[in-house]
């Protein structure tokens, strides 16, 4: 058997995961015929949960542009396929090989913002022969201790308290004086309405891609999955060129309706005015510093008001960096965490959409055909449905980590385990975010034309989001009583006739018996 002849040596490799895909990062800044940059497509990273096939897709084709770029701009570049005879499927196995391959003394990497990489690499590098460097993403404005870090001693971690912080350090919506830009720093009660139908949806003007070859070759190496692939029409930007194009359209045309319509949902559309950058800017094609400067020059030129470009930068600058470090603050084990003891497994019509909840058709159906939802539809139709029935909450978790293009653990454990499932006891959100079916009513369309009766209660026709909510809070009446945030919902339920409260237990009893038949 012949064997490819062995590479021109090289002193360095540099490791370059499926989510470090920034062409600006100072690696870049200097050629140097002695470094190699390593990008790998591996079973490793495809099969630790089920991913859509849109996510596995976009990475792999965004990767391997990457490559493309840097082999243009002269570097040098070891691109492993998923089908390449060599590949070892594993990113520790494959580094090893070319290590001796190259004849290499130093490996370098950039920090994972995953702990399960980040340990792998860590402890693998332990026991190597040659020099191991760990280097910064250049992507994040905080270090990943950093949450930690200004909460200690803390009984209570508030993101609020945090975003003020970030707001002033980086003096992003910061007048002369040092205050808050229009006095406020919060504008949630100018925002979150639901969308009338106006004003118009701005064009979708992302990229379309063919990738239907890249789909094949991945299907053809066993690589399993759910959800449309529509590797015949990609849409989304796969490169920093293509992401910076987007984000100047969603500037221009969309964000100045973001903040009224964010928590909005309408099966008339499956973005409204997102801006549909998280891949991008999770990728890191773009860094957060560039959505909240764009932003930020919207407002002061007068073209986005000051509400719309406070609730998208409080996406990015808050939320965000917050939830990373509440990530990095309580990994590992984050992940299993479940304070309310739930075990349900998930409905089967989670993997197709189809149930006659028309709320859970619409964003289940959304998220396999597109890959994607918006945080509304995460936490406040698929989140409050999983919460109320009592699924498990890792079985949660893993199906937002596979079903989301955007989803990476370091953002999403914190998101589903703490905001979504509550099940980390209340370390990241003050109260469960739970709802009936008015609060979904009243933000969407859904509930018309529903089989489900949106004012029904108990009876085969009665929504289930209002059986379980109640009864939520009445089995874990012990877990969460005491909180003062919940006090008028227990208020509530202790005011009922206990006939109301009985037909209110036996109806959600019902329901979580036959959750595969919603």
């Amino acid at each position: 058997m012949n064997r490819p002849p062995k590479p021109r040596r090289a002193h360095t490799l540099r490791l370059l995961l499926g989510d470090q895909l920034n062409p600006v990062h100072s690696w870049f800044d200097t050629q140097d015929g002695g470094t190699v940059y390593v990008l790998m497509e591996v079973r490793q990273e495809t099969d630790y949960v089920l991913h859509h096939a849109q996510k596995i897709l976009a990475i792999f084709a965004a990767m391997r542009d990457l490559a493309r770029q840097l082999k243009a701009a002269g570097h040098r570049v070891r691109y492993i396929a998923i089908d390449d005879a060599s590949n070892r499927q594993s990113i520790p196995a494959n580094l090893a090989a070319l290590m001796a391959r190259y004849g290499a003394q130093t490996l370098q990497y950039q920090h994972p913002d995953e702990w399960r990489l980040d340990e792998q690499l860590r402890t693998w590098a332990a026991h190597q022969p040659f020099d191991v460097q760990a280097v910064d993403s250049e992507h994040f404005y905080t270090i990943r201790t950093e949450v930690a870090d200004a909460f200690q001693g803390r009984k209570q971690w508030l993101m609020e308290h945090f975003y003020r912080g970030m707001r002033q350090r980086h003096r992003v919506l910061i007048d002369a004086a040092g205050d808050p830009e229009g006095g406020q720093w919060n504008y949630d009660h100018d925002n979150r309405k639901p969308w009338p139908g106006t004003p118009d949806l701005p064009p979708d003007a992302r990229p379309s891609h063919d990738h239907s070859a890249l789909w094949a070759t991945i299907e053809a190496a066993g690589v399993q999955s759910f959800g449309n692939p529509q590797a015949a029409q990609l849409r989304w930007p796969l490169n920093r060129a293509e992401a910076l194009a987007w984000l100047s359209h969603f500037i221009a045309t969309t964000l100045p309706h973001f903040g009224a319509s964010e928590d909005a949902m309408s099966t008339r559309s499956e973005r409204l005015f997102h801006s549909l950058l998280s891949f991008a800017l999770n990728t890191k094609m773009l860094r957060p510093h560039e959505l909240v400067q764009h932003a930020q020059a919207a407002y002061h030129a007068g073209r986005a008001p000051l509400a719309a470009v406070e609730g998208f930068i409080r996406q990015i600058l808050g939320w965000r960096e917050y939830v990373r470090g509440i990530y990095w603050a309580y990994m590992p084990g984050y992940e299993e965490r479940n304070a309310l003891g739930h075990t349900a497994p998930l409905p089967p019509w989670f993997w197709s959409g189809d149930t006659r909840m028309h709320c859970m058709q619409h964003a289940v159906g959304q998220s396999l055909e597109h890959a994607h939802a918006h945080h509304i539809q995460r936490l406040m139709v698929i989140g409050n449905f999983a919460l109320l029935a009592g699924l498990d909450p890792a079985a949660v978790h893993r199906w937002y980590l596979g079903v989301y293009i955007d989803a990476f653990e370091w953002v999403e454990v914190p998101n589903t385990v703490g905001m979504s499932q509550f099940a980390d006891g209340g370390l990241l959100a003050t109260k469960p975010y739970v709802s009936s079916a008015a609060y979904i009513d009243r933000m969407s369309d859904y509930c018309s034309g529903c089989h489900y009766d949106k004012k029904g209660k108990v009876g085969e026709r009665a929504c289930p989001y209002n059986a379980l909510y109640w009864d939520f809070f009445a089995r874990h009446e012990g877990t969460l009583g005491g909180n003062t945030r919940l006090g008028m919902v227990y208020r509530q339920l202790h005011k009922m006739p206990d006939a109301q409260r009985d037909a209110l237990r036996a109806q959600a009893a019902v329901v979580r018996s036959r959750l595969d038949q919603l």
